[in-house]
């Protein structure tokens, strides 16, 4: 226990209640020796005067963010966070990303994961990039050389696993904090309704559930950090950015983290070095999982522990598949948003920003089929339940302020752009995945995530040098979420600037289900050419699953 000297308190009961009522001062001083639990129960019983933490984090003045200032020796020793300063967190998704993204999270003093949800229990039936890979991130994270997830033994995964993992590592490293245990939850309406101390939330589900939760977060007053996309559906994705706008929650969308630097790019189009800019191309190798260009006829049973209701969210209902879950769920329209979502946020989200794209007026598809044989004849199947094996997708983007109209094209399942003449004079190929900026008078080629810019062919780089950018740690997009949370502020890569980028893969999701080159009225969000291709744009609701009712 430690020793808080009296002249501090009282210097920090002060500011504190400058921004807070005096009915809240009363119920503070009144429960200054209390535990945590003991706190939380007077707020629920305090219906008139309920302050959480997560509204006093969150919605205080600037004079509570001074407190920060106070030393933490003078709190209660090195390394000590007081209780006002703590950042409760439910994750939600603990499939094979979502717990790989929970370890970093664990020694995080400033946080505290009070909660897991997925609608899966047990470690059964997970797939992985590697057989063990994950397994032994998690031995190395709890130090536990012999830890094992339970359930069929191969994969770890499940709400059961995610809890063992947070509890475990709580009570071995971060013992003197006395973290009370993790609650675990298969419905996320039930951890809402259940965890009344919740600052934030993190959503590692599939797809289709990222639009709902974080919507179904932000009427709560929860802030929000999620892996891409925003919404698998377009109208949706859009929703969930103008309650972003209009919220004071903090709301981070974690690709941005990854995204490289324009800086050195724009330099280069805005000196003239390539001429009027015509073109960007992305192309990618993914996907790197399965596509199914069929249904499953087949009805394998429900994992032990697994609510498939719960799984399917707002989609409509079909029998229980292995090929909807996992790794692979992104795939399908109806689970995924295909390899541009998965990829196209980390590469052309800082490209969009710097460009100023937005509203394309012309969408244009070129995918692959698949073909089979029936009755001794050959036919192509009918496919527009899931993204094709390979496609390229062309946005075309009118003039804005002193840039000219930008073709924009991405390119996935191992397509890539034509090999450029520039690339011919020194026998070279363009790399298995990268991004071309082509203008009037030449072109710059850079690596996926716009890193290693330099124009081509390389002779004409003699004498110009390029400043190495630094990396960002994968870790500091989280933190400055949680400085967001404390402050008030938004950080980068919030919500609100992902409406580009969220426009531009649904529209590469609804081109290339319709088959069709689409005109889009970006005004009136409707598509003027391809009617019956319209009604990709939104999500039709399971009855209870809809946005008003979460």
């Amino acid at each position: 226990m430690f020793c808080l000297n009296p002249k501090i308190f009282q210097y920090l009961f002060g500011i504190i209640a400058k921004v807070i009522s005096p009915n809240d001062t009363d119920m503070i001083n009144q429960n200054s020796k209390t535990s945590d639990n003991q706190i939380l129960k007077q707020e629920e019983s305090n219906h008139t005067n309920r302050h959480t933490r997560r509204q006093f984090i969150g919605g205080v003045t600037s004079a509570a963010v001074a407190l920060t200032i106070v030393p933490r020796q003078a709190l209660g020793g090195s390394g000590f966070v007081a209780p006002s300063d703590k950042i409760t967190l439910a994750y939600i998704g603990t499939g094979t990303q979502g717990l790989r993204e929970l370890l970093p999270l664990l020694p995080i003093p400033e946080l505290q994961i009070i909660a897991v949800c997925d609608p899966q229990k047990e470690a059964i039936g997970y797939l992985d990039w590697s057989k063990n890979g994950l397994r032994d991130e998690i031995r190395s994270t709890l130090q536990s050389p012999d830890w094992r997830s339970g359930g069929d033994q191969t994969i770890p995964g499940g709400r059961d696993t995610g809890k063992e993992i947070v509890d475990t590592y709580y009570a071995k490293f971060r013992s003197g904090q006395k973290i009370r245990g993790c609650n675990a939850y298969a419905d996320f309406r039930e951890l809402f309704e259940k965890e009344k101390d919740l600052n934030a939330v993190k959503i590692m589900t599939p797809d289709h559930l990222h639009g709902l939760l974080a919507m179904a977060a932000m009427k709560r007053g929860i802030h929000v950090t999620m892996h891409k996309p925003i919404s698998n559906r377009l109208e949706e994705g859009r929703r969930v950015i103008e309650m972003a706008g209009k919220s004071k929650v903090g709301t981070h969308l974690i690709a941005w983290d990854a995204n490289g630097s324009m800086d050195q790019v724009m330099a280069w189009i805005n000196e003239g070095a390539i001429g009027t800019l015509k073109e960007v191309h992305n192309w990618s190798n993914r996907p790197v999982w399965p596509q199914y260009p069929t249904l499953p006829t087949d009805k394998p049973p429900i994992p032990k522990g697994m609510d498939w209701d719960l799984w399917l969210g707002p989609e409509a209902e079909r029998p229980y598949h292995p090929h909807y879950t996992n790794m692979v769920f992104r795939g399908w329209y109806d689970f995924g948003g295909g390899s541009m979502a998965d990829m196209g946020h980390y590469s052309l989200w800082t490209v969009f920003k710097a460009l100023g794209l937005e509203n394309p007026t012309i969408v244009e598809p070129n995918l692959s089929h698949v073909c089979g044989l029936r009755d001794s004849t050959a036919f192509q199947i009918y496919n527009n339940f899931s993204f094709p094996m390979a496609s390229s997708v062309r946005f075309k983007y009118p003039a804005k302020g002193l840039r000219p109209a930008v073709d924009l094209i991405w390119y996935d399942g191992g397509i890539r752009p034509p090999v450029p003449d520039e690339l011919y004079e020194e026998n070279k190929e363009l790399p298995a995945e990268g991004m071309m900026f082509v203008g009037s008078k030449g072109k710059i080629l850079a690596g996926f995530n716009v890193d290693n810019p330099h124009l081509i062919p390389e002779k004409r780089m003699a004498g110009i040098a390029v400043p190495e950018v630094k990396k960002r740690e994968r870790i500091s997009g989280f933190k400055k979420f949680m400085d967001a949370i404390k402050t008030g502020n938004q950080c980068p890569g919030s919500f609100t600037e992902a409406g580009p980028i969220t426009e531009a893969i649904n529209l590469y999701a609804v081109a290339l289900k319709s088959g069709k080159t689409l005109k889009y009225d970006a005004v009136n969000r409707k598509i003027t050419n391809v009617a019956e291709a319209n009604k990709y744009l939104s999500r039709e609701y399971r009855k209870g699953w809809d946005p008003e009712s979460i």
